[in-house]
């Protein structure tokens, strides 16, 4: 068997805008309007050999493993392809699971992306995304991981942007606390929330004044998962609160907030006093400028070859 590896770092990502409406599309899927950044918190992906589709995660977890996104992704990445995805894939998590960030989702997309670089599949095959809608809405987005606006069922692309220039960013979640995505549907078809229009923050984007989208950032989702989970609701006031936070919000269903900061320092702050709250917390630098496909070539002892992919 062929000795080799590769290994991905896979982003998670925040909502700067998420409008949910009643309607629903020809799936059946509610009608979301999505613009998503991808932040500096990442899962690291590692697929080597394997004589059969194996998933596995750091720390090690009871969940099914065909149903695992990135499982059911290799799987139809094989059926479409028609190869064998006969891979040990294994996933040192870091972003947390009902979080609103993305996990699962970013962890398939980069399953997508190692697998298409192990069968020398173009990246802009549009089989890539139409394999990664299947698996979550989220999923395409993951792919690129650039600043984009999605519509439909918040996974068909309609514009992406310039990079975002580097922006302090604090994560902050209530441990314990989840939110049902699901559930957050449900609660939301009994009551919607009203939705901004998208319009603004998408022109300020487009125009690059990141100052002007900042003050338009909006979730009417997470309106309604802090109605079912209060804590959510108190980590978002106290950050909206503190001297130096731009703008403050849910992360996607939630249950992690996340506050954009107008210097590092401010974010530093934030962290240490998150941390006394008792509260899960990541400060990061800054929004990643890009997410480009890196090759490195190693030898070890046994002169094997290994690549470093970074979606």
């Amino acid at each position: 068997m062929t000795d080799w590896s590769l290994t991905l770092s896979a982003p998670a990502k925040i909502n700067l805008y998420l409008g949910v409406h009643t309607e629903r599309d020809d799936r059946g899927y509610h009608k979301v309007d999505s613009l998503m950044a991808a932040v500096g918190l990442v899962d690291t992906v590692t697929v080597t050999p394997a004589q059969a589709l194996i998933v596995q995660t750091i720390p090690a977890s009871d969940f099914p493993m065909q149903k695992n996104t990135a499982y059911r992704a290799a799987a139809a990445m094989a059926e479409h392809y028609g190869r064998e995805a006969n891979v040990c894939i294994t996933i040192e998590k870091r972003i947390p699971l009902c979080a609103g960030l993305g996990g699962p989702s970013t962890d398939a997309a980069a399953v997508i992306v190692a697998l298409a670089e192990l069968w020398g599949i173009d990246r802009a095959d549009p089989a890539l995304d139409n394999i990664a809608r299947g698996i979550g809405a989220d999923v395409p987005f993951f792919l690129h991981a650039s600043p984009a606006f999605y519509v439909g069922g918040g996974d068909v692309l309609a514009t992406e942007y310039p990079a975002l220039p580097a922006t302090p960013v604090v994560l902050v979640k209530p441990r314990e606390a989840s939110v049902s995505t699901i559930e957050a549907y449900r609660r939301f078809d009994e009551t919607p929330a009203p939705a901004d229009k998208p319009g603004a923050i998408a022109s300020a984007l487009r125009s690059g004044d990141v100052e002007a989208a900042y003050a338009l950032v909006h979730n009417n989702l997470g309106v309604i998962s802090a109605q079912m989970e209060p804590r959510i609701q108190t980590v978002l006031d106290w950050l909206r609160s503190q001297d130096g936070t731009i703008t403050a919000n849910v992360c996607g269903s939630g249950a992690c907030s996340f506050a954009i900061c107008d210097t590092a320092a401010t974010a530093v702050n934030l962290a240490a006093v998150a941390q006394q709250n008792g509260w899960w917390l990541m400060q990061r630098s800054s929004f990643p400028t890009q997410f480009v496909l890196k090759r490195q070539r190693s030898k070890n002892f046994s002169g094997t070859r290994r690549k470093s992919l970074l979606l």
